[in-house]
């Protein structure tokens, strides 16, 4: 049988690249080890270092600090506070989405602790937070018409908020909140049902003005939610049941902008006035 031997030259080549791939994979190591700035900080001396730079508003420094903390001493003295200063870190720096996971998981895995409150206002903050544009404050811009998913679940954390924790601190600017994102909420849905009373599609602007009283029946659109509901049923041929909703229109806002007396004048429907 003839035994292979490898030429000189290939010998040499197997050998340069063993050589190679041992000083890629030594080098790769190296590079991980520099990398890790932190290797064989103590958890103490990190803490302080991410309470430094929190204290200096420098929060991309804290929060690669309390990251640090986070993986290398997950179950350490300060783990509980480095979470929640986590939250804070990534609020103030602007990323809302990040704020909102790193408050869950806090929620998630310290579901009694004592500022598990704060946890759930922060992540209400930080929807409240995505869900606005800058221009509002200039009104310049109306975001009732605008996708309000982030608002949405903004009122949902705030109303668990003043539900589970109601003699919390941040309870009262909770509810404070409760009250403008209900009124956003109702003139978003509002907003819809116009456009249905638009297209013809009354029946979908009725269900909209009712959902509207069901769900949001302290909001300043109730009033309005009831006209909708009067048009959807002019538009559907049903008088009788929009004198009905009529008469508690009168009842509940007699000056309604689409009220002459007690007579209803509609906006989008081709139909006669209805009187109560």
């Amino acid at each position: 049988m003839r035994v292979f031997r490898p030429t000189a030259r290939l010998a040499a080549l197997l050998v340069a690249s063993s050589l190679l791939v041992g000083c890629a994979s030594s080098g790769s190591s190296d590079s991980e080890e520099e990398q890790d700035e932190f290797a064989g900080v103590a958890e103490r001396e990190l803490y302080e270092e991410a309470r430094g730079s929190l204290e200096r508003r420098n929060f991309t420094a804290a929060i690669t600090r309390l990251e640090a903390l986070d993986t290398r001493f997950p179950f350490g003295s300060h783990a509980e506070q480095v979470q929640l200063e986590l939250i804070y870190a990534h609020y103030e720096l602007g990323d809302w989405e990040a704020t909102r996971a790193a408050a869950s998981r806090f929620i998630r895995l310290h579901p009694s602790h004592p500022q598990a409150d704060y946890a759930l206002y922060m992540r209400g903050l930080a929807s409240w937070q995505a869900g606005r544009f800058s221009l509002e404050r200039l009104k310049l811009i109306d975001i009732s018409r605008r996708d309000l998913g982030a608002s949405r679940d903004a009122y949902t954390d705030f109303s668990e908020l003043v539900r589970l924790y109601p003699n919390s601190q941040y309870a009262p600017d909770a509810q404070q909140r409760i009250v403008y994102l209900r009124n956003l909420m109702s003139r978003h849905e509002l907003h819809v049902a116009d456009y249905y009373l638009r297209r013809g599609a009354y029946l979908a602007a009725v269900e909209r003005g009712r959902w509207v009283i069901e769900n949001y029946p302290e909001s300043e659109a109730t009033r309005d939610a009831l006209a909708v509901m009067v048009e959807g049923y002019l538009g559907l041929e049903m008088r009788d049941r929009a004198r009905e909703v009529l008469e508690v229109l009168i009842e509940n806002d007699p000056r309604h902008n689409q009220l002459r007396g007690r007579t209803f004048e509609p906006r989008h429907v081709n139909a006669q006035s209805l009187s109560a």
